[in-house]
């Protein structure tokens, strides 16, 4: 039997980097997570292809740069400042052929369970080549909250309180079960831990409880800032985290870790765990400056909606048994737009490069390679974030970052290896690399026509 290996892709939605104990968090508990991390490989440098959710999650589906797709903010989103917003297409086209139906055209089942967020009914997952949809719509988070009714339109409404991170799992798990032996893809896209920050009575208890234990509840955790750049915003001010220590987003990273467990259980009492990729990941930064900062990213800076390093440092664990060398780490950058090409290379599919032209496989390195061949990873948010962002662009090429922002055309330098925290701008310092990148980064833009954000001519600063 020529059977496939199966792939399960998990998605979180918001997590920082920084929101996992294996990778460094203290106050987060998240032992299912850390035991993939053990048993696969993780990696230092896996960034986001966005700072916000859809592009990000078009660029996974399409093995393309955001602005490649037409896709760069999150979808629905509309802001201006300085700047007005720059046009962007609010669905995934149908021209595009996702990873979901290269898998399907080569005999895979597909199923999508939890979020979806790249347009409406006309595109929806059975649109793009999943066989099944279980929650995926147009909504960008649970509107309703997580506890049942949630009232989403392609998942009914449980008993009374039902949590829906728990109810997503039920769904895959009872995917898994009644599978009939054929290769699967699992797109397991939680909600989590996207605002509204809810979770479990008892689960929110313990962790004010280890707050006290630890002396957190003494600490002022939120730091008032300067005023939202964004129009919408411009009368409020943007409140920095600057510790781990909300117990309610705490209590739902644990729920979310349960889960994880629970799902991989599953493939494994199948018996599919040996012939089954699973890949963990997130789909920006971690909400640390705006909608109640549930989160902190440090060392890195900012998180959600900034073009800094908080915004699009991502976890990333690949387990693979009987390839990946379990504990094994890679240190080389890598985004979300090499996830197509990676994962068609290690089930044995014919690369599509005319489809994921931006993304890189990168199984070499999952095989213990250091290095593959790849100059430079771009990003282009020409949009303000709701967390205090403002437009701009981006490019890092070996240990070094450069940051174009378009209010002012104003260009930042970061060596990444010495400096993670982004303090020290060194374009005045090192003109050559600046101005060399920033050609880089020009050149690109202009390879895929990216949208450039024009001035405000309604735009009147607040004193």
């Amino acid at each position: 039997m020529n059977k496939k290996t199966n792939i399960v892709l998990i998605l979180i939605d918001d997590m920082g980097w920084r929101d996992l104990s294996c990778y460094g968090s203290t106050f987060y508990e998240t032992p299912n997570i850390d035991k993939l991390f053990n048993e696969g490989m993780h990696f230092t440098n896996a960034y986001a292809t966005c700072p916000v959710c859809s592009p990000t999650r078009a660029s996974i589906l399409t093995g393309k740069y955001p602005a490649n797709v037409g896709i760069t903010d999150w979808i629905g989103a509309h802001t201006k400042g300085i700047l007005i917003d720059a046009p962007y297409i609010d669905h995934l086209p149908e021209s595009e052929i996702s990873l979901a139906r290269s898998l399907k055209n080569s005999g895979y089942k597909t199923w999508h369970v939890g979020k979806w967020h790249l347009g409406g009914r006309p595109y929806y997952p059975e649109n793009h080549g999943f066989d099944v949809n279980i929650g995926g719509c147009h909504w960008g988070c649970p509107h309703n909250g997580y506890f049942s009714p949630w009232g989403l339109e392609t998942l009914p409404d449980g008993i009374d309180g039902e949590y829906l991170t728990d109810r997503l799992t039920d769904e895959a798990i009872q995917l898994i079960e009644q599978s009939d032996g054929t290769s699967f893809f699992l797109n397991m896209w939680y909600y989590s831990v996207h605002t509204p920050i809810q979770a479990k009575r008892e689960k929110i208890k313990k962790y004010a409880n280890k707050a006290i234990t630890l002396g957190l509840d003494k600490i002022d955790a939120l730091e008032e800032g300067e005023y939202f750049p964004c129009e919408h915003k411009s009368t409020q001010k943007v409140i920095r985290r600057t510790i781990q220590s909300d117990p309610v987003y705490a209590a739902m990273i644990e729920s979310l870790d349960e889960n994880i467990g629970r799902l991989i259980t599953a493939i494994e009492r199948k018996g599919e765990l040996d012939n089954t990729i699973i890949v963990f990941t997130s789909d920006n930064g971690g909400e640390s400056t705006a909608e109640g900062s549930p989160t902190c990213n440090y060392p890195l800076s900012e998180g959600k909606g900034w073009m800094y390093e908080g915004g699009i440092r991502e976890p990333l664990i690949i387990k693979w048994p009987e390839v990946i060398k379990p504990g094994s780490v890679s240190h080389f950058p890598v985004t979300s737009c090499d996830f197509y090409p990676t994962l068609l290379d290690a089930v044995g599919i014919d690369l599509m490069p005319e489809q994921h032209q931006d993304g890189k496989s990168i199984l070499p390195l999952l095989k213990g390679q250091e290095r593959i061949d790849r100059d430079a990873i771009y990003w282009h948010y020409p949009h303000y974030g709701n967390q205090g962002g403002t437009p701009g662009c981006s490019i890092r090429m070996d240990n070094y970052k450069l940051i174009e922002f378009f209010e002012d055309n104003r260009l930042e330098l970061y060596d990444l290896e010495q400096d993670i925290s982004e303090h020290n701008n060194l374009v005045s310092k090192y003109p050559e690399i600046a101005d060399r990148m920033h050609a880089e980064l020009v050149k690109w833009r202009e390879s895929v026509h990216a949208k450039i954000p024009e001035p405000n001519p309604e735009w009147n600063e607040l004193d």
